[in-house]
């Protein structure tokens, strides 16, 4: 059957009271977040899970995917079950171009972190289907998957793309591009690891370049300090286009972790 003639998916049906969402799957809130004082950067989404999602991450979930509890530092080379650089990206949206990164560069681990539960279905499912075995997607608050959870030293890179501009001015400390973060992710990222971050907001673009700068353990890899072209392994996406379309101008910041101590 072709695409065009498929029949169009329908969302789940509700679940009995009290039911678990999904038994064998991510947990709401994983690290009992809601009783930590502190701004976030993220805002969780609701909306419905498809069956083929659902089906993913009842499948799926306790081979690839983990909840960011705080409880536990990971073993990276466990996780992915041998020794590879490992990435992390925070904020996969619905995962095709955490696919199609992992697809491109299959010898890279991928951990995916995002609080979307039909985008961590969604990418599942695109790893499942496309043979993808270096993705594992996190469930929660990469504050705490950096700040508990993580060794030093044992990120290749770091990836932000289209984080949340939080375009009002009283919401700009919720933006997860600041001083604090990146003294957070530092220890996490091993010296000459990769931090790119991409942004269609031209202010919030700005605020990054500003940051980054200033801070110690991190330069930029342009010779001119400005910003980069889009570097050929970050794919095109679809919500790029859409910010094209109205006007935006997309940026592309690559910084890299510099030795020293934090």
């Amino acid at each position: 059957m072709s695409e065009s003639n498929a029949a169009p998916e329908h969302p789940r049906p509700p679940r009995p009271r009290g039911e678990p969402r999904f038994p064998d799957g991510p947990v709401p809130d994983p690290a009992g977040s809601h009783h930590e004082r502190r701004i976030r950067s993220f805002q969780p989404r609701r909306s419905r899970v498809t069956t083929s999602q659902a089906d993913a991450l009842q499948r799926l979930w306790p081979k690839w995917g983990l909840d960011i509890d705080g409880q536990r530092v990971l073993d990276l080379h466990e996780l992915f079950g041998g020794e590879m650089p490992v990435v992390l990206e925070i904020g996969f949206g619905m995962g095709e171009a955490t696919a199609q990164m992992a697809a491109d560069d299959p010898d890279t681990g991928i951990l995916a972190v995002d609080v979307h539960t039909p985008g961590q279905g969604n990418l599942l499912g695109l790893a499942d289907r496309n043979g993808l075995s270096n993705v594992r997607v996190a469930n929660g608050d990469a504050v705490i998957l950096l700040r508990e959870m993580l060794p030093a030293a044992s990120l290749d890179g770091l990836r932000i793309y289209f984080p949340d501009p939080w375009p009002k001015a009283r919401h700009h400390k919720r933006r997860i591009i600041q001083p604090e973060f990146l003294d957070l992710a530092a220890p996490s990222l091993k010296p000459g690891a990769l931090l790119h971050c991409a942004t269609d907001w031209e202010p919030y673009a700005e605020q990054m370049l500003e940051v980054l700068t200033a801070h110690p353990l991190f330069e930029n890899t342009q010779p001119d300090g400005g910003y980069a072209p889009r570097p050929a392994f970050r794919p095109f996406t679809r919500f790029e286009g859409q910010g094209i379309d109205k006007g935006h101008v997309v940026h592309d910041l690559l910084f890299r972790r510099v030795t020293g101590e934090q």
